[in-house]
């Protein structure tokens, strides 16, 4: 375990030191399978939507305690259909009951990640509900999440816009220095404060986000839509501005990292020491104003990737 560490602007309310033997699910719960049933389309979403490969458990064979450690290990084996299996945790109950959720704060994992083409492991955020309809207009936060086979970058995102396909997203992509790679250990952290999130690794700050827009407007059909006046943009700062939970994963495959290939290593293992969310300190005072760029009905091409 290692120490906790005092700073004066921020105040531990909630951690896991993984101190135990087993994972504590007073504070974790698991994803299982391959995908889910979308009820708003009335059908099956398999590979999680986005052509993931694959089958989560819970089995001591893919998530593990030990020495104060948790290790979510990906293993090369058929399993349902699926030729690999891994876990996936969250501090939300499959039925949607919150274990631990928070709207705003510093969220900060310390953790070593696995690597290699086709390797998607992630530390993220989701909203308990989606107030302001379907993923993403109710927002995402992406903590952490790499490109398999780019070991020295470590990318933070933001989804939000509108329920998909009209949803945006802004990823930031850090260079880690000093030779460092994500499989060393590192401390991967957001503060999250009313109009903008930052990002930071080691406790050094490399990237902050201040625009996002929401809107819940929807076609006939019941995809979202990009808005095209103020009325129907949701307040500022939605749609982060309500409270959202914990994931951490390793996936395997999928549209965004590609497939594994001959290199890739299996097991593949993220090992997590601690998982601690903090509040700030005297509050967050008044919502910081909207950041530089245009709305979309102001401006009808999509945000940029930085």
């Amino acid at each position: 375990m290692t120490k906790k560490t005092s700073d004066p602007q921020w105040k531990l309310v909630w951690s896991d030191e993984f101190d135990g033997d087993q994972v504590d699910t007073t504070k974790w719960d698991f994803d299982i399978g391959n995908g889910f049933f979308d009820y708003m389309t009335h059908s099956w979403i398999a590979g999680w939507g986005n052509e993931e490969l694959q089958y989560y458990t819970q089995e001591p064979e893919n998530v593990s305690v030990k020495d104060s450690l948790l290790t979510i290990r990906a293993v090369k084996e058929s399993l349902h259909g699926c030729g690999y299996t891994s876990a996936r945790l969250r501090t939300r109950k499959r039925d949607g009951t919150p274990l631990f959720a928070k709207r705003y704060g510093k969220f900060e994992f310390r953790a070593k990640v696995p690597w290699g083409k086709g390797m998607w492991p992630a530390l993220w955020l989701l909203p308990v509900d989606d107030k302001y309809g379907g993923w993403a207009a109710s927002g995402e936060i992406d903590v952490m999440e790499i490109v398999g086979e780019k070991p020295h970058q470590t990318l933070g995102t933001i989804h939000f816009g509108s329920t998909f396909p009209a949803r945006e997203l802004v990823t930031h992509v850090y260079d880690i220095p000093n030779g460092s790679t994500v499989a060393d250990w590192h401390v991967y952290s957001v503060e999250w404060e009313p109009g903008e999130i930052r990002w930071l690794l080691d406790g050094v700050l490399w990237a902050t986000q201040n625009f996002w827009w929401s809107c819940s407007k929807k076609t006939s059909e019941g995809a979202g839509v990009v808005a095209q006046n103020p009325v129907e943009v949701n307040p500022w700062p939605a749609p982060f501005d309500q409270p959202f939970y914990l994931i951490m994963n390793v996936a395997v495959g999928g549209n965004f990292p590609g497939h594994p290939n001959a290199d890739t290593q299996f097991p593949a293992e993220m090992v997590v020491d601690y998982v601690r969310v903090y509040d700030k300190v005297g509050g967050y005072g008044l919502v910081k104003p909207i950041g530089e760029g245009k709305l979309p009905f102001q401006k009808k091409t999509r945000v940029k990737k930085t």
